[in-house]
């Protein structure tokens, strides 16, 4: 396949284009997962013998879980019904992006963790990893709309990111 047609084909779910709804579900809980990862990451004391990921482990698997809770909540109302085992699947299928934005940063923290990596520099990499992702939900909405990125695409990848950050920032602040 080339390289073109790779990165312009629509998001699949079970062999089948994933709608609307369902794609705006998983980008949010892709923005909504790496925002709380920045944030845990950004104030973990590292040494050799402390690199966070059991931190950034227990942020994604907490917000996982409460993010799906919430969305089976709201779907329940918007839908007026009981959720069936589909549905509570789905929104889990649709929450898994939170996890999927701690994969890269715990394994470069892991890096750390076995020495190959200072443990400063594996947080500031890991740090840099989920804003460059971050950022680069400005060229999959683009995808998901249909349309080709744009030079305007990286400035609202810049924007995106920091707004992001600026959301880190007043977490951190008034969190830790």
């Amino acid at each position: 396949m080339s390289r073109p047609a790779l990165l312009h084909r629509p998001l699949f779910a079970g062999g089948l284009p994933l709608d609307r709804h369902r794609a705006a579900a998983r980008i949010s809980a892709y923005v909504y997962g790496n925002v709380l990862i920045l944030a845990a990451l950004i104030p973990i004391p590292v040494s050799p013998g402390h690199v966070g990921i059991l931190i950034v482990v227990g942020a994604a698997l907490s917000t996982f879980v409460a993010h799906a809770f919430a969305e089976s909540i709201g779907q329940s109302i918007r839908e007026n019904r009981t959720l069936t085992s589909v549905d509570r699947r789905g929104e889990l299928r649709d929450s898994l992006p939170i996890l999927t934005a701690a994969l890269l940063p715990c394994a470069i923290l892991a890096c750390a963790w076995l020495g190959w990596l200072e443990p400063r520099t594996a947080q500031v990499l890991a740090e840099v990893t989920v804003l460059v992702r971050i950022g680069g939900t400005a060229f999959v909405v683009r995808r998901l709309q249909g349309r080709k990125p744009h030079r305007s695409t990286l400035i609202q990848a810049l924007l995106v990111t920091a707004a992001a950050t600026a959301v880190v920032v007043v977490k951190v602040f008034l969190t830790h």
